[in-house]
């Protein structure tokens, strides 16, 4: 019974001490110091066409532009996107560049935190310095709002954040927004966009228990996005399957109007709504080039993945 009860304190103690090292294990790459002058008016389109206005904007409530507050329910708990407008105290008002820079393109706080990946900070790892410069430009415009966001309301263990640097290290996959060669500049600016900044794989694509994306089910489709949404698949056969070109995908995501005269609905609309209806002609034109050719193998949905809808909510 000793030996037995030695054995239980030895593995406790092993556990505590990994926890402990875990959480002091520190995450993020200090960026190198950014010195290039930002463009505003890219930055403001690139914030919308990542959806920053979307995410970080209470419509319903009718809160102000960025100020956060609008509720994301999952399974894990409720998030509130945060207020990201230039109040030093409930804002990034007291942030720089290299803060900002971390933050995007890394997921970790200034303080060194990793934040939860409701926020979609995996998709923006491949964005350039340029980038990163003229969005903090267009946000330095962007008036303060002294109201905090209410805080996530996640219960234990998802409140742990140590946590989430395991899940970083099993989840965390490259975005893939890398020019391919032999592929024309209308379809490598497709993929760095669908990959990247319109983040479409993080609806349309099939998550497991712990929330992370399924590589094998890249486009393949979820049927338990938060709020009881559905996203249908979006792989390049699905689509020309259901009727859709590039001409009328493009008129679509401007627009918001299907093919059948319809319109999207719930999380789809949304993000036409507040985000793609935002982009040039030549960039939705871009997108559907490359969904209707991407370079996502057919076929590649694992056997029990959300069911593909043939319609797009």
């Amino acid at each position: 019974m000793r030996r037995v009860l030695a054995g239980v304190a030895v593995l406790a103690l092993s556990g505590t001490a990994a926890i402990a090292a875990l959480v002091v294990w520190p995450i993020g790459r200090p960026p190198a110091e950014i010195e290039l002058t930002g463009d505003v008016q890219r930055g403001a389109y690139l914030a919308r066409a990542s959806g920053c206005i979307a995410c970080h904007t209470n419509f319903e409530d009718g809160g102000a532009p960025l100020a956060g507050g609008a509720p994301l329910e999952t399974p894990f708990g409720v998030f509130y996107p945060p207020n990201i407008t230039t109040d030093p105290e409930h804002g990034i008002g007291d942030w720089s560049l290299s803060d900002f820079a971390m933050t995007v393109r890394q997921g970790v706080s200034p303080d060194g935190e990793p934040l939860f990946p409701a926020f979609t900070y995996p998709f923006y790892a491949d964005f350039s310095d340029q980038d990163v410069a003229d969005m903090w430009a267009a946000f330095q415009t962007v008036a303060p709002v002294t109201n905090p966001a209410p805080p996530h309301d996640v219960g234990f263990p998802f409140n742990q954040r140590w946590g989430l640097k395991l899940w970083r290290a099993l989840f965390m996959h490259d975005p893939q927004t890398e020019p391919v060669e032999g592929k024309s500049v209308d379809w490598n600016r497709g993929r760095q966009l669908v990959r990247g900044a319109a983040h479409c794989g993080a609806c349309h694509t099939g998550r497991n228990l712990a929330g992370g994306r399924m590589p094998d089910a890249v486009f393949a489709g979820n049927d338990d996005l938060p709020g009881g949404n559905k996203a249908p698949s979006i792989l390049s056969d699905d689509l020309a399957d259901r009727g859709w070109t590039v001409a009328n995908l493009s008129y679509a995501l401007q627009s918001g109007v299907t093919p059948s005269g319809d319109v999207f609905g719930g999380s789809m609309g949304e993000v036409v709504q507040n985000g793609t209806r935002f982009l040039s002609k030549s960039d939705l034109k871009a997108m559907a080039i490359y969904l209707l050719d991407s370079d996502v193998p057919e076929g590649r949905a694992l056997a029990g993945t959300p069911s593909i809808g043939k319609t797009i909510d």
